[in-house]
């Protein structure tokens, strides 16, 4: 009889990806014809805009269907410096810029290329969930930084000055944030920048992928453009999934210092090689081209999550921050006297409301739903909570 196949320690305390998996389930649950509302899935219900289809298409026509080079097609990595200098005020170059395959490619990236067995990453929470599970595969251990609902989420620039050790390698920064939609000021980014020039070898990395979704009144900063002195340990990360509604698409990027970007580039040619090359041209045109359906589909989001808050914060026993951007609702739900993941079976099972536990995203407290969907289907989410809360 053959031996057993055993895993290996690494793979043995990786966890998939729940969100991924509970958005599945309630998927399939659907097609068994059951009545299901999914709250669940961070995913824009939007077509992609047709003039980004187009161009893919005559890409592909074109006869763009062989290797490309890994870093990126050279005019879309020239587009998303061009971008990143005239935008978001951070000069890039293209040399500095690495197309992968979506955001969380350049974000497995840059962790394996920067973090060694023994260093520590400081993880604001609640944090995307994604997070810690890739600096475990990198070896690294990570300090988690909880912020208090009363707060706003916010991380308070003190709390990260005591938290940081000899060993503290990497900050996270996302904003707008998965899952509170918490949006970092400027003046909130400058507090943080003052503790980050007494601690040299901490580097950042700033998730921006929300960057386009804001409410109204709120504006995103680039961490890099307030703490221009600090560049040349900052990365950026971003992509076309949320803001051209491109998830499929599978297009990001990471910009930062070109010695880490060569480093991730050299990396990614010995795992997935060069992102598809048509659809690089589809990102291109996304890119440089008019932002008007960016602006509209960004306009439709905050009248959701205005939808959506208003409709949480009108039933007992929820207490909800509001959000800043993104397109999630964090409530806090401790008033039900349920564990998150509990309340989640328990909504999926009794109500046919798929959410998400905010276990996996750091806070026990809280659940998240997503406005990523009509307004219909807000209301009839609404509605099924309020069943639910009804009963308890």
């Amino acid at each position: 009889m053959p031996a057993p196949l055993t895993l290996s320690a690494r793979a043995g305390a990786l966890q998939p990806s729940l969100t991924l998996s509970i958005a599945a389930k309630a998927r399939q649950l659907l097609a068994d014809g059951q009545d299901i509302c999914s709250l669940s899935a961070g995913e824009p219900d939007f077509e992609t805009p047709a003039f980004i289809r187009q161009a893919a298409c005559e890409a592909l026509e074109a006869g763009h269907t062989r290797y490309g080079p890994v870093a990126g097609e050279p005019a879309l990595r020239a587009a998303i410096a061009a971008k990143l200098s005239a935008e978001n005020q951070v000069p890039t170059r293209a040399e500095q810029v690495l197309v992968t395959n979506g955001g969380k490619q350049a974000l497995f990236n840059l962790f394996q290329v920067l973090l060694n067995p023994g260093d520590e990453v400081l993880l604001p929470s609640p944090f995307w969930l994604s997070y810690p599970e890739m600096a475990q595969l990198a070896g690294a251990s990570v300090r988690y930084l909880p912020s208090d609902p009363a707060r706003g989420f916010r991380l308070d620039p003190a709390d990260l000055d005591a938290a940081i050790t000899p060993a503290s390698r990497l900050l996270v920064l996302n904003s707008p944030g998965n899952p509170t939609g918490m949006v970092l000021s400027k003046a909130e980014l400058e507090a943080l920048a003052a503790v980050l020039r007494r601690h040299p070898q901490l580097v950042v990395v700033c998730d921006e992928i929300y960057e386009y979704l804001l409410a109204p009144g709120h504006r995103h900063h680039s961490f890099a453009a307030v703490a221009p002195d600090l560049a040349d340990r900052v990365f950026i990360v971003n992509g076309f999934a949320k803001g051209w509604a491109m998830t499929g698409w599978r297009i990001g990027w990471l910009a930062g210092p070109k010695e880490v970007i060569v480093a991730a580039s050299a990396l990614q040619s010995q795992s997935t090689s060069n992102v598809c090359s048509f659809a690089q041209f589809g990102a291109l045109a996304a890119i440089t081209g008019p932002r008007d359906c960016v602006t509209a589909m960004a306009a439709q989001f905050s009248e959701r999550r205005t939808l959506l808050g208003d409709g949480l914060q009108a039933i007992p026993g929820v207490r909800l921050v509001a959000p800043e951007g993104a397109f999630y609702a964090f409530p806090d739900v401790r008033a039900w006297g349920l564990d998150s993941m509990t309340l989640c079976n328990r909504l999926l099972e009794e109500v046919g409301l798929a959410v998400v536990p905010g276990v996996a995203f750091g806070d026990d407290r809280c659940i998240r739903l997503s406005c990523a969907a009509a307004p219909a289907t807000l209301g009839d989410g609404l509605e099924r909570l309020r069943r639910f809360a009804a009963r308890l």
